[in-house]
């Protein structure tokens, strides 16, 4: 079982912080819809911090182009997901991330059920469970998921 949720955090970048966002009580926040908070709420972006080795990180942008991407644009296809993004940049040091991955749902009720939506179409793209497992030990080479973070955009009043 930690194989599996192993795999699966690494291939989503970021079902930690989908888990999280499931039990967090953030969740059920109602600020902007009548209450005297100094933002309205907007959407819930997924953060993955990625450390990827020395020279790799174009290796690493390569294998998430034929894997991650085709998944987020079917999941933006079926509006599962809003937008997503990629940051490249430089690390401020040897225990920071140089790449950034953000995916932007629409708000917390959006992770209900969020792995019933989504395994058939990481199946469909990315194959049966077994070679999902293999290409996920072989990003183990290049990379490493520093962490994930869950946070609210929010737009001050």
């Amino acid at each position: 079982m930690n194989t599996k949720i192993f795999v699966t955090a690494a291939l989503f970048f970021g079902i930690a912080g989908l888990s999280y966002a499931q039990n967090s009580p953030m969740g059920t926040s109602k600020a902007g819809t009548g209450s005297n908070a100094p933002y309205i709420e907007g959407p819930v972006w997924v953060l993955t911090m990625v450390k990827t080795k020395s020279g790799l990180g174009d290796d690493y942008i390569k294998q998430i182009t034929g894997t991650v991407k085709p998944v987020y644009d079917e999941e933006k296809k079926q509006k599962i997901i809003l937008d997503y993004k990629i940051l490249n940049g430089e690390a401020a040091g040897p225990q920071d991330f140089n790449i950034l991955i953000l995916v932007e749902y629409p708000n917390w009720a959006s992770f209900d059920s969020l792995r019933d939506k989504m395994d058939p179409i990481v199946e469909k793209v990315m194959g049966t469970e077994d070679q999902r497992r293999a290409t996920a030990v072989k990003r183990l080479d290049i990379r490493e998921i520093l962490g994930t973070k869950t946070m609210r955009e929010i737009t001050l009043k």
